[in-house]
């Protein structure tokens, strides 16, 4: 939607939610306004394309500069939409001028005009910016700042916090104005910027890497070539050149993280800026191929682009060695913690042993680069720091044996943890300061000696222990002393209750078994007397009056 010509000149009504009338006059929350749309309608996700709306004059604005903004991204593979860009800034330029003209109307409070004027000063600022007017630019980012910190100072905290926010928004601008003046000290400044926003994501952390990357690539122009293991390697690829300029910064950054997520951060921006770095270098070695095999150029010396290319490689892995010991001295940390949570999953020896694998690799890796084959004290000192960390990664082996009580394993693991140790104590005399980056072994043999000891007096009551987990009760094992901490808990195991049953005497059965053995005496006798009383006989017998 457009504004009408009709309402040109005078101020416009607006949305009762955004109005602000009292007493004093009219009031509009420019800045806070601002802020809400942007997390509203895309910016939270950088989409300057949907954020292109109308609300009256400032909304106006508004679109134009997003429209802007937009344009500046696709600006990166389209050089041509820079001229685009440069005209919807001044479009929003002019609105933010119409608008303070606006505000300048007797009905308006003293603290819009103020917010108009900030809001001006920052369309302007930005448009000299992108001219390249460093003095003009400066100053009108300046003029902006002043004026959201008096302010901040005057209103509520609520209101403070917006404002300091635009402050840290436009301070990158005015350092980076400062650097192209001549202030050599602006750069220091953006870098220390960045350290404080935490590396992470968000607008104002991709504001300063841009800066950053712009100041390096005016840097890089004097950079030519560098040296490295003695020997000097022009370097003529411009995103190569601006790597290793900012490469010191860098490791300055990650050295001054004020914690473990922030430098976790910088980490995975270094090696994602040597990646993008070594793939352009890669690029350049096709082509250097394909001229070879046209000019029929024997290829038995390493050029200068391939051991540019082992350089940025070097540096890749290196980095991610030293990413993985800070993630293991962490861990290392929080394992020596007690855990508070029971059903929280705390740090493990085997996750420790995962980040030793992969330094090991790294460490492999270092070994096989190309124009580094003869070089022997690069050698022994990727050998040596493979020492270091092999005993690192058979100590946590240890540890995880430790765990499911296997001593005798865990004895063993500890005794070539502690052959590890000295071996590289042996060799780090012959190859000065190859130890200075490295973990300290002399802490290792302390600590692996002072485990040793624990370790032989748990093997030593373990059978003792083992015992106990038979559920013995106290009763039954008077003579034999075992440690039982159940005893002095709810349910002591004292007695076996109820008991078992016991084989008992019960009375006796008595079965006749001598009769099967006896001989009667015959009745034939008998039977015939019974027999010659024929029927008189029967009948007195059975009415009893026989013998």
């Amino acid at each position: 939607m457009a504004s009408d010509k009709k309402n040109e000149g005078k101020i416009v009504p607006m949305d009762e939610n955004k109005e602000n009338a009292t007493e004093d006059g009219i009031g509009l929350e420019i800045l806070q306004i601002i802020k809400d749309s942007q997390q509203q309608h895309g910016l939270r996700h950088g989409d300057y394309q949907r954020y292109r709306y109308l609300l009256l004059v400032l909304m106006e604005a508004e679109r134009a500069w997003s429209y802007a903004m937009q344009l500046k991204q696709e600006a990166n593979t389209e050089p041509r939409k820079r001229f685009h860009l440069l005209s919807r800034l001044r479009k929003a330029a002019k609105h933010g001028e119409r608008l303070e003209k606006l505000c300048e109307s007797p009905r308006v409070d003293a603290k819009t005009k103020l917010e108009a004027q900030a809001y001006t000063s920052y369309l302007s600022g930005m448009v000299r910016f992108e001219l390249q007017e460093w003095k003009a630019a400066t100053e009108a980012f300046n003029k902006c700042k002043t004026i959201y910190e008096k302010l901040a100072s005057a209103f509520t905290e609520e209101l403070a916090v917006l404002y300091h926010q635009r402050v840290e928004e436009i301070s990158p601008n005015i350092r980076y104005c400062a650097y192209n003046i001549g202030d050599q000290n602006a750069m220091n400044e953006l870098m220390q910027m960045r350290l404080s926003a935490g590396g992470g994501g968000g607008m104002m952390a991709e504001k300063l890497e841009a800066l950053i990357t712009q100041t390096r690539a005016k840097q890089a122009a004097t950079m030519s070539e560098v040296e490295w293991r003695g020997r000097t390697v022009p370097v003529k690829i411009d995103k190569a050149r601006i790597f290793l300029l900012g490469l010191g910064d860098n490791e300055a950054a990650i050295a001054q993280a004020a914690n473990e997520e922030t430098k976790e951060r910088l980490y995975e921006t270094l090696l994602a800026e040597c990646r993008d770095t070594i793939q352009a270098v890669r690029e350049e070695l096709k082509t250097e191929a394909k001229q070879r095999e046209r000019s029929d150029e024997a290829s038995g010396k390493v050029s200068n682009l391939q051991f540019l290319h082992s350089y940025l490689t070097y540096i890749k892995l290196w980095t991610v060695v030293k990413r993985n010991e800070s993630m293991a001295h962490m861990l290392q940390a929080k394992l020596k913690e007690p855990q508070t949570d029971e059903n929280k999953r705390g740090p493990r020896p085997q996750d420790l042993i995962r980040l030793y694998d992969i330094i090991l690799q790294s460490l492999a890796e270092l070994s096989t680069l190309q124009g580094l084959e003869e070089d022997h004290t690069f050698q022994k000192e990727v050998a040596l720091k493979m020492l270091v960390y092999k005993a690192y990664r058979c100590f946590f082996i240890a540890q995880s044996y430790v765990l499911v009580k296997k001593w005798s394993e865990a004895l063993v693991l500890y005794e070539r943890v502690l052959k590890y140790a000295k071996e590289v104590q042996s060799k780090a005399k012959s190859l000065n300061n190859s130890l200075k980056d490295l973990p300290d072994v002399q802490e290792l043999i302390t600590e692996v000696n002072a485990e040793k000891y624990s370790l032989q007096a748990a093997a030593i009551l373990a059978p003792s222990q083992q015992k106990v987990k038979d559920n013995t009760p106290l009763c039954e094992r008077l003579d034999t002393f075992h440690l039982d901490p159940t005893l002095v808990g709810k349910q002591p195991n004292l007695v076996q209750f109820p008991p078992d049953f016991q084989p008992i005497p019960c009375k006796p059965l008595f079965f006749d078994l001598a009769l099967n053995h006896v001989a009667f005496p015959p009745l034939d006798d008998k039977v015939e007397q019974k027999g010659k009383g024929g029927l008189t006989g029967y009948i007195k017998g059975i009415f009893g009056f026989g013998s």
